[in-house]
This record gives C-alpha cells, structure tokens and sequence, in this order.
C-alpha cells in the first residue's frame, strides 16, 4: 500500500523534521510505501535541506516540497495539496496531518488501518475525543457548536486530521468549497465518511501561530460553506417573524378601536415601533434572498484546473541520500 502524508507547513520547519522523524519510526513495522507531501504555505523562512536531516530517515521513501506563490492559509494549502496529489500521484490513501505534532503518528496509522478496513470507499476523519487546549478555549468552541449547528443543520466533530482514500479524491477536487473549509465541505457535498476517536498531541516545537482572531474566520469559513442554507435558514426565519409583527399590530390597532383598556397615546408608540421592526424584516427578507441568488451566480474556484495557478515550484528529495532530485 502506498500511502502519502499531505503536511502543510508555514514557517514551521523545525515542527516538521521532529515529525518525520516519529513518522519514520512509528510505520517501520508495516511494509507500506510511504511518501511525504509538503505544502510550503508561502513560509517567509524558506525551505533548506538541512532542516529536515533527511540521511536519518529510513522508512519515508521520499519527500516533495510544494511551494506555493504566496501565503494562503491552512485550508487552501490542503485544497491545493490535495489536488496536486490527485493529479500527480498514484497512492492508495493520502494522509492529511497538522505538521506541528498535535496529529500524532500513532492516530495516523490507526486512520490509515480504517481507511483500508472500511475497503478504500470512505473517508475516514480523526475525532477529538481528549483535548488539550485551555478552559476558555473549549468554552468558546462549544458556543461556536452550538452557533453552526443552528445556522447550519449539521454537527460539525471533525477537523482536518484524516484518510482520505484515492478512489474518493477525484471527486473530492471538483468540490469547490474545499477552498473554504475542507471538512465542510466533505459533509455538504454528501462524500462518504466515517470518525475514529483520537486524542490530541502536544505541539512539538515553538507556539502555535493560531490566535482568536485566527479561530474566528476559521469558524466563519466553515459557515460559509452552507452559505446558501444558512440565508434559507435565515429567510425563514424573518419571514416568520414579519408575520409575527403584522399580527401583533392587528391585535394593538383592535384593541385601540374596539375596547377602552387602552393608555392615552401607548397605540401610536407600540405601532410605530412594531412598524420599523417590519421594515427591518422586510429588509432582511430581501438581504437574504439577494445573498442566495448571487451566492448561486458567481464564479466558483474550481480546484482540479485552477490549483496549478497557486504553485511556484517543487522540490522532490530521496531520503537517505540529502539529495534533490529536482526542483
């Protein structure tokens, strides 16, 4: 079985090479072809051999460097990643893996061993049943559970960490939305797909560069991915309440007109202002529809022929040997 690790990496070379290293020694036991595939997210430190100490590896066969024209974020690194693999290689599962140590090699294997279990038809995605990060941190993204549950529909578990098998990567290229947020996207475009529980390791070297601000438009391009559910959602939802607010209008201009329970002058305030929080219904009605219609109409990024556009080179290394083979 020939199987690809698909690591993006920014600036975080001394992460990596503690990594590969651990890769190396934890798949020594299975008789696999293993390949490495980086994604160099436009790093402002550039990549140097020596870095990796490549003459240590034994098992991991060889390791390609894809350079990328500019800085573009985790998930677009993936993307990118994983449609140059559908293209170029010909592995049985690819392995998309954080390079900063929190996906260990132990629950690597475990997903690659389900992945070939489940017969290569299903993705397979690591759970974080333990984590590891701080009080107010996990506080947070059970609000944003929550949140995207309700806007969305879906339950979101999962992150990047999976096996995704090669019979499912030609379809998984011509999902646009992988642009946003690759696990989203798997669960809208419907592409088979079952969880294992992993526990989450500790960083390898250095701080994480991921701050709030990072977590928030993480979390929004995830909900953007349902875009169009979400204004449906959303349209609903004020349509309802406008029909809310014309009721209870009626009830107040019936009770201003037929009965004497009325407050000098209270008719003319509580109209007034359900009539304003009318017209924000309406606007948002409108908003909305508007959002889904153009959401439909505009150009899409089509990964399988636009990700080439992205790439600014490659470095393919024999490991053992601290040689390119080229470049």
């Amino acid at each position: 079985m020939k199987v690809v690790f698909l690591i993006p990496v920014y600036n975080d070379w001394a992460s990596l090479r503690k990594l590969l290293k651990l890769l190396d020694t934890e798949f020594a036991d299975r008789n696999w072809m293993l390949e490495v595939l980086t994604v160099d997210d436009g790093s402002q430190n550039p990549f140097e051999e020596t870095d990796l100490q490549l003459n240590e590896l034994k098992t991991i066969q060889t390791i390609s460097i894809l350079e990328l024209r500019r800085n573009l974020g985790h998930q677009r690194a993936i993307a990118l990643g994983l449609t140059y693999a559908e293209d170029k290689s010909d592995c049985d599962i690819v392995c998309v893996m954080d390079g900063d140590g929190e996906d260990t090699p132990v629950e690597a294997k475990r997903l690659i061993e389900r992945c070939a279990a489940e017969d290569f038809k299903r993705i397979v995605f690591g759970r974080r049943t333990k984590r590891s990060e701080n009080f107010q941190f996990r506080a947070f993204y059970e609000i944003y559970k929550i949140v995207y549950k309700l806007l969305t529909g879906q339950d979101i578990r999962f992150g990047n960490f999976s096996a995704v098998p090669s019979k499912l990567l030609g379809r998984l290229v011509v999902v646009s939305e992988i642009w946003n947020h690759y696990a989203a996207a798997i669960s809208k475009a419907r592409l088979p797909y079952t969880e294992v529980g992993t526990v989450r390791g500790t960083r390898l070297d250095g701080k994480s560069k991921m701050n709030f601000v990072s977590l928030v438009i993480h979390g929004l391009s995830a909900v953007s991915v349902f875009g169009e559910v979400i204004g449906i959602r959303l349209l609903i939802s004020t349509g309802f309440l406008t029909v809310v607010s014309v009721f209870l209008i009626a009830v107040v201009v019936i009770i201003r007109l037929f009965t004497d329970i009325a407050v000098p002058g209270w008719a003319t305030y509580v109209s007034s202002f359900l009539v304003v929080i009318l017209l924000q219904f309406i606007t948002l009605s409108l908003f909305f529809s508007f959002l889904v219609l153009t959401g439909r109409n505009n150009a899409i990024f089509f990964p399988q022929n636009d990700y080439r556009n992205f790439i600014r080179g490659k470095y393919e290394i024999r490991c053992g040997s601290d040689s390119i083979v080229n470049g």
